[in-house]
C-alpha cells in the first residue's frame, strides 16, 4: 500500500507517534517538555524516526534531514542539564526540539502529499505549488512558534533556573 516497503513502514509507524505527543506538548505547555512521559515516548519515536530513515530515504536530502534532526534532538534533550547556561537552556532546549518538529513534519508531509490517495497522489512532482505552498507554511508556522515560544518564556522566566 501506497507503495512503502516493510521497512518504510516501521519508519513510518515508529515515527507517526511523535506528531500527536508534539501536538499535545505545544498545545499543553506551549513547547517540548522533554522531561515528561510525553517528552520521553516523543524521544523514542523520534530517534526511530531519525535513525531508520537512513534505511528507507531515497533522496539524499533525507539523509541530511535525519542527521540535522537527531543531532538537534540530542542537543535538546542534553542541553537542560547543561547548569551553566542558566535559564538560556530552557530557550535552547524549545528551539531545539521545535526545530526537530519542524524537521519531522516538512517529510511528513511530502510524503503524504506524494503518495495519498493511493495510485493518485495529489503530488507527483516536487516543484508542485501546493507542495511547496505546504512547505511554506510549515516554515511560517515555525518562524511564529518559536516567536511565540520566546514571548512565553520570557514571561515566565522566573520558573526556569
Amino acid at each position: 500500500m501506497f507503495g512503502i516497503s516493510t521497512l518504510g513502514w516501521v519508519h513510518t509507524l515508529g515515527s507517526l507517534p511523535a506528531i500527536p505527543l508534539a501536538t499535545y506538548m505545544f498545545i499543553r505547555h506551549g513547547r517540548i517538555v522533554p522531561r515528561s512521559t510525553p517528552g520521553l515516548f516523543y524521544l523514542v519515536s523520534m530517534l526511530i524516526g531519525g535513525f531508520s530513515v537512513f534505511l528507507v530515504a531515497h533522496q539524499p536530502i533525507s539523509n541530511i534531514i535525519g542527521v540535522i534532526t537527531i543531532t538537534l534532538l540530542l542537543a535538546g534533550y542534553g542541553v537542560g542539564s547543561m547548569t551553566w547556561l542558566g535559564r538560556a537552556r530552557t530557550y535552547l532546549e524549545t528551539i531545539f526540539l521545535s526545530l526537530t518538529a519542524f524537521f519531522l513534519m516538512l517529510p511528513t508531509v511530502s510524503e503524504t502529499l506524494r503518495r495519498v490517495p493511493d495510485g493518485h497522489p495529489f503530488v507527483t512532482d516536487l516543484k508542485s505549488p501546493l507542495l511547496l505552498g505546504a512547505q511554506a507554511a510549515i516554515a511560517v508556522a515555525l518562524v511564529i512558534g518559536l516567536g511565540a515560544q520566546m514571548v512565553y518564556l520570557r514571561k515566565r522566566r522566573g520558573q526556569f533556573a
